[in-house]
């Protein structure tokens, strides 16, 4: 499974959502390939922000191995699942799609949570107070990304 998460500039909210997915299918070993991108250049090869590097090391996860790269269009046959932060995103994410194939691979992240409304994950860059939010939002989305593909945790 290959899964990709993807934000505006690759330096918030998507290196969080990709730290936090390989951290739980590691869990529950599943062999995922979990990536990130954005869908703009503004960031392309920096460090996640410090504040998403400093929130997700509350938790015990370190992302100051990822580098911020913009989402291209090979992407979209290389991952079996993309998933958008928010519309905004989706709709940057859908314009590159070539074919229903690729449409049918993008989805927003926050539909493995609740799939009949789903919400955005706001952009915290922002907002310092805003990252922690986000990270739980994005560890629900994770379990219910985990739940949807049928993972067994190992005992």
């Amino acid at each position: 499974m290959k899964i990709l998460m993807v934000c505006l500039g690759n330096i918030c909210r998507s290196p969080l959502a990709e730290g936090i997915l390989k951290a739980k299918a590691a869990a529950y070993g599943l062999d995922w390939q979990v990536d990130s991108a954005g869908t703009s250049s503004w960031h392309v090869g920096e460090l996640p922000d410090k504040r998403s590097i400093a929130t997700a090391r509350q938790h015990g996860i370190d992302i100051t191995d990822q580098r911020a790269r913009q989402l291209r269009p090979a992407d979209l046959d290389t991952y079996d699942l993309i998933l958008a932060m928010d519309r905004n995103n989706l709709r940057d994410i859908l314009r590159l799609a070539q074919n229903e194939r690729q449409r049918q691979k993008v989805r927003l992240v926050m539909e493995f949570v609740d799939p009949n409304q789903p919400s955005d994950v706001p952009d915290p860059y922002w907002d310092d107070d805003g990252f922690e939010q986000v990270y739980q939002m994005l560890e629900q989305a994770a379990e219910g990304i985990i739940a949807a593909y049928g993972a067994v945790p190992k005992t």
